[in-house]
């Protein structure tokens, strides 16, 4: 995958200065192309968005690269995720 089929998001300062990411992930999931990653970097791993984003078709791989530093890759497969995810 190269990196015009990667988009990142960082909500990292976002959460530190108490703002809530929600709607900034959603709309960068929204813009994404078909073939197109999305690259999440949070200060946890988020699962409440795991199952949120499974119900509209995607997978999800996290690694936890420090302390407070998630990065998770999120890729569509059109596979939705039923509720006991």
């Amino acid at each position: 995958m190269n990196k015009k089929e990667i988009v990142e998001l960082d909500v990292r300062e976002d959460l530190k200065l108490k703002r809530e990411p929600f709607d900034k992930i959603m709309g960068t999931v929204k813009s994404l192309k078909e073939g197109q990653a999305f690259v999440l970097h949070a200060p946890f791993n988020p699962v409440p968005l795991h199952k949120v984003l499974g119900r509209k078709g995607f997978e999800h791989e996290a690694e936890k690269v420090e302390k407070k530093h998630w990065k998770v890759t999120y890729t569509k497969t059109g596979r939705i995720k039923d509720e006991n995810y």
